[in-house]
């Protein structure tokens, strides 16, 4: 099952079409050249591209929803994340021992809003935050992220993982919007059957909440550019808390790209504990080039990615 983050809404048979030719050419760079037609023709695995994009969309809005970003959640929410992406981004600044990352997110920094929820509203803070996002993306690694110029339009995306873990907009049967979300995943899944999940950005908070209470057999998790350990903005959110490697789960992969600007904490198996088998994630870093690296398909099209998940279909 490929499970897709934040965006816009999706085509999903384009959107696994597209999955599956990135996982062949990165399986042709890891050596397996013989699951290739399997993958494009799909008869190595029967894969299903599970989409729930149409559940963030308010049927009943008018004009460009991208800019609506009117409530005092959104904005609480979004200036913790951003203000763990400037701590993480901080971090791996002075590792590398990169001065001019490093100034760039000293003066994004210096830009984050308070937010009090009083007479100014919600507006303000959302537009400091636009900007502080868009004095991160140029950071040098960030700024060939031609698909987020500006910092606002990011922002709306990276806020739908605030309102999956706001618990709230119900429907009219009082079903949450992270209920409806995670029933839309696991809808036509087999326990019976092994699962082996490949998710994205947002998808893997979904599949991680998803997959605590599934029955079946997980061979493998694996988790591309996840935000799963940011801090108080989603790892102290999470259901169940502690947070701990879904019970049925076996082997659990992380990987993540240092310039993927999602991506908050990398190494969730510091913040995460292991289930009843033992298993943790295990983190690798991917180092791709080219715009927008935190596309599932630059993930995919990596060796080191597509290598253990073609193993693992050919069990």
């Amino acid at each position: 099952m490929f499970l897709h983050g934040i965006g816009g809404i999706r085509d999903p048979e384009r959107e696994r079409r597209e999955w599956l030719e990135a996982l062949a050419a990165g399986a042709r760079k890891a050596g397996h050249a013989d699951a290739v037609s399997g993958l494009t023709q799909g008869w190595l695995a029967e894969v299903r591209f599970a989409d729930y994009s149409d559940l963030f969309v308010d049927a009943e809005a008018q004009g460009d929803q991208v800019l609506a970003l009117d409530d005092q959640e959104d904005a609480v929410f979004l200036e913790e994340f951003v203000e763990a992406l400037i701590d993480e981004l901080g971090v791996q600044s002075v590792e590398r021992d990169d001065r001019r990352a490093l100034a760039v997110v000293e003066d994004a920094r210096s830009q984050l809003p308070r937010f009090d929820g009083e007479a100014q509203g919600v507006g303000a803070p959302i537009r400091v935050l636009g900007r502080v996002l868009t004095t991160l993306l140029q950071i040098p690694g960030l700024r060939g992220s031609a698909q987020w110029a500006s910092g606002l339009p990011l922002l709306w995306y990276l806020a739908q993982v605030g309102r999956y873990l706001g618990r709230q907009e119900a429907d009219g049967v009082g079903r949450t919007l992270d209920q409806r979300i995670r029933e839309r995943v696991l809808r036509g899944t087999d326990p019976d059957r092994p699962l082996i999940v490949v998710s994205h950005s947002l998808g893997t908070v979904v599949a991680f909440e998803a997959l605590c209470g599934y029955r079946g057999p997980v061979p493998l998790l694996m988790t591309l550019g996840s935000p799963l350990a940011t801090g108080a903005a989603v790892l102290q959110r999470l259901v169940p808390q502690p947070p701990r490697t879904p019970g049925r789960v076996e082997r659990w992969l992380n990987f993540w790209d240092r310039d993927d600007i999602v991506v908050g904490r990398p190494r969730i198996q510091n913040w995460m504990l292991p289930n009843a088998s033992g298993v943790l994630p295990v983190t690798e870093r991917v180092d791709s080039d080219g715009l927008w690296v935190h596309s599932a398909t630059k993930y995919l099209q990596q060796p080191a990615v597509a290598g253990p998940l073609v193993e693992a279909l050919k069990k």
